[in-house]
């Protein structure tokens, strides 16, 4: 059925489906095995719904990973935080852990959406999707994590920066369901930020720009991750910013030069939200933003 929208009044309803609610992660991986194309995971929904009701898609199956135990937690463990693929988003926003050593996360959180979605929407969900203006996968890319995904075959880990195809296009492969993101455990002398701009609360950015830095004893950048939302058909990585930051004081020139770095790298469309250009320099002014902010954290103020 072709794609359409709703007259005045009316709602717009998704193409039919079969809903499956497996109880256990092996029933659910079984189930997309058995379905294999025609199925797809749902999580929160916050992002598969929407789309299923405009028809821009469509699955004849829909398996529900949201009842499966063991999928939602959040913890330190082995030198990582280890955040399950069903936490809301919402219980990262109420995390002391995240708040007193994740500052990335704390601030990244609060500006996805509203409190709506984040009552209901997976980091997990947002991870998986494969879309630019997700912010999970920019920070899960500066941070250097790991994601944990089972399959037929059993468990394997994709490095962030490297799950991230095409838009909407992953390193999943049939059948394979995220479980879980690792995140390194900060090193001391290490801070992190998100800097984002959007036009109203539950758009998506205009730009935003994920930093981590690790500082060394005289205050120089020993390490950086970099990483941008909505400046391209994936969520962007920046190594050349990143390596050109390190030996480097963050000082205002060499920040200025980093972001600049950053903003060339940028390929966005324009859009409602703005032009190509102007979607270029508001991706340097949060690059900029947040390295100032990593930076200070990083330095203990």
């Amino acid at each position: 059925m072709e794609p359409r929208f709703a007259r005045k009044g009316e709602a717009l309803i998704p193409a039919a489906f079969d809903y499956h609610r497996p109880a256990s992660l092996d029933e659910a991986l079984g189930l997309l095995t058995r379905m294999g194309g025609d199925a797809k995971v749902l999580s929160g929904g916050m992002s598969l719904l929407p789309m299923l009701k405009l028809r821009l898609g469509s699955f004849a199956h829909l398996v529900d990973i949201g009842r499966i135990p063991g999928l939602d937690f959040v913890k330190e463990e082995g030198g990582f935080l280890r955040i399950g693929a069903m936490t809301r988003q919402s219980t990262l926003e109420r995390s002391e852990l995240i708040r007193s050593k994740y500052p990335m996360l704390a601030d990244a959180v609060p500006l996805i959406a509203d409190p709506l979605v984040r009552n209901r929407g997976t980091v997990g969900g947002n991870i998986a999707n494969g879309d630019p203006a997700n912010d999970q996968p920019a920070i899960a890319i500066a941070y250097g994590a790991t994601l944990v995904v089972r399959g037929p075959k059993g468990e394997r880990s994709i490095a962030a920066n490297q799950f991230y195809k095409s838009i909407y296009v992953t390193a999943l492969a049939a059948g394979e369901i995220l479980t879980e993101i690792r995140i390194p455990v900060p090193a001391a002398r290490s801070g992190g930020a998100y800097c984002k701009i959007k036009r109203k609360t539950g758009d998506f950015a205009v730009a935003a720009a994920a930093v981590q830095l690790t500082l060394d004893a005289k205050g120089a950048v020993e390490k950086a991750g970099i990483a941008l939302t909505n400046a391209g058909p994936t969520p962007l990585e920046v190594p050349d910013a990143a390596k050109f930051l390190v030996g480097k004081m963050p000082d205002e020139k060499t920040i200025a030069e980093a972001a600049g770095m950053a903003a060339k790298k940028s390929d966005p469309s324009a859009d409602h939200r703005g032009s190509v250009d102007y979607k270029r320099d508001m991706a340097r002014v949060m690059v900029t933003r947040a390295l100032q902010k990593a930076a200070q954290r990083a330095g203990g103020r």
